[in-house]
Order: structure tokens, then sequence, then C-alpha cells
């Protein structure tokens, strides 16, 4: 699946946030810290499950998850697996977001987001890491946590139009096909997952004012749980962020979003429903990519 739109975006400041550094120049490198639990085997397959749909709607201004997660909900129902529980909507302790450890990362927050980057190559590819993470969580398929996603990442002159884009997008008859209720939330019994987890960075032009940043990523999407039609796939992407200095931080001027690269399937087996269920609940995200 290819994905070639891309939408230029232009404004004037208007967000405010901590500054970690004023100075430019950086090592340009980019590291992304991980759970420390994660298993090689909580989702790979010994093949990958058939896109029956690659031509499909495409939003102005790129998020990273969604265009894939069209393909998977019009690629048709599929096995849940074998399982012997998936009940995991509500049931379970939360999972535990992993800390940044290391070199002192940025202290800024906007909502769950890090923000005061800094005003380096280092900070630009920060920023972009941290926000593919952000857009492709399952907070972009609830309309609250949507808004506070794309507002807090975006150029504050685009972000408004962007929401009017994505509310369409995520339509009721969208979530649906998805295997979600039609106000996004996840049916009882199932758990939704939707996790973008970046593999690495490319910093392509970069000045004071602004940034071109690659982030290439892998993704998970999809319902684990016994009844489940949709099971939890990966996808592999690269998604183009053009960044901008804006009132002390990188903010999102425009996106675009391309597959691959995608590695060959490895031999790990298909872990049942429940198993990506209890691995989903018990894992968490990490909370700071550099």
């Amino acid at each position: 699946m290819s994905f070639g739109d891309e939408h230029g975006y232009g404004g004037d400041p208007g967000h405010t946030s901590g500054r970690a550094d004023d100075g430019f120049g950086g090592t340009g490198q980019t590291r992304t810290r991980l759970p420390d639990g994660r298993s090689g085997d909580m989702y790979g397959g010994p093949r990958r499950p058939a896109r029956s749909s690659r031509s499909l709607i495409t939003v102005v201004g790129v998020v990273v998850l969604l265009i894939a997660a069209i393909a998977f909900a019009n690629r048709g129902g599929g096995g849940g697996g074998a399982s012997d529980g998936g009940k995991g909507g509500a049931a379970g302790p939360g999972a535990d977001p992993t800390a940044a450890t290391g070199v002192e990362p940025v202290t800024g927050k906007n909502g769950e987001i890090p923000s005061g980057f800094a005003r380096n190559e280092q900070g630009a590819a920060s920023a972009a890491a941290n926000y593919a993470v952000a857009l492709g969580s399952d907070g972009m398929f609830n309309a609250a946590s949507r808004r506070d996603i794309i507002r807090a990442t975006h150029d504050p002159a685009t972000a408004e139009g962007l929401l009017s884009d994505l509310d369409r997008a995520y339509s009721p008859a969208f979530l649906a096909n998805v295997g979600l209720n039609e106000d996004g939330s996840t049916p009882a019994g199932l758990t939704f997952v939707s996790r973008s987890v970046p593999v690495g960075t490319k910093v392509t032009e970069v000045s004071s004012a602004a940034a071109t940043v690659e982030v290439w990523s892998t993704g998970l999407v999809g319902l684990a749980g016994e009844e489940s039609t949709k099971p939890v796939t990966e996808t592999w992407f690269t998604i183009t962020e053009k960044l901008k200095w804006i009132d002390g931080d990188w903010k999102i001027s425009s996106s675009s979003q391309t597959e691959g690269p995608t590695p060959v399937n490895g031999d790990n087996r298909a872990s049942t429903a429940d198993e990506i269920a209890k691995a989903v609940q018990g894992y968490g995200g990490f909370t700071y990519a550099r």
C-alpha cells in the first residue's frame, strides 16, 4: 500500500512549551526506548494476512495508521486465531508506560505528548518519532483524544482544518468496519490494538526554522479476542513529517506516508488472541523516543 498524498500547510505560531536547548546543530542520531520486557514472538506469524484493497480513501494531512486501518477494515473477516480467553476489554491491570533512561530527555509535556524539543537536528528527529507514536495510537479512534493529539503535534494554523477532515474519516461506519462500536469504543470481550513503533529516523533537511524527517515504523492494528474477526496484524511504513519551529517547539506542518520498507516475515508462530490481549494489557508503550 502506497500513500503519496501530501498537503502543505503554513501559519503563525500559536503554541508555547518549555525549551531544552536553543543551540543549533546536533548528532542526527535517534534512539528509541522500548519496553524492557518486550517479547519477539508477541505478534509475529508464519505468513502475512492478505490485503484485499490497496486503493482506499486518503485523508488530508496523513495520520500514521489511519490508512493502514482502512485497509485492515476492508480486508474482510479472518479468524481471530486459536484462543482460550481473549477477555481483554476492561479486565486486568493497565499497562505501565516505559520511562526513558540514560541522558535526560525533554521535561515538558503537552498533555501526554513530550514537548520542548531541542532546536537542532536531534531535536527535530526526536519530535518526529514521538509524534509518529502519538498519531499511531488508539487515541486517534476517539474524538476527544484525537483532538488533543492533533492540537499537541500540529501547527495551530492547520490543526482545526485537519480535525474536520479526520472527523469525517473516522465516521461511525468506518469505526464499525474496523470492528469497534460506532462511538469508537471497543466491544466487550475484545482488546483493540493500535500502536506505532519507530524503528529509526532520517533527517533529510534541517534549518533553524524548519526540518523534514522520515520515520520508519512498524505498527500493530486489530482486535484481539476469542470472537474477533479482525485479528491483530503488523504493518510497515515510513511517515515523512515536515516540521516548523513554532513558538519554542517543533510542530508538524504537513506529512505523507508510504508503505515499507518491509522485512521478510520470520518463522515466529502466530500468538493466540488471548496472548495478544494479555501482551497489550501487560506491556506499556514507551513514553519518549530519541
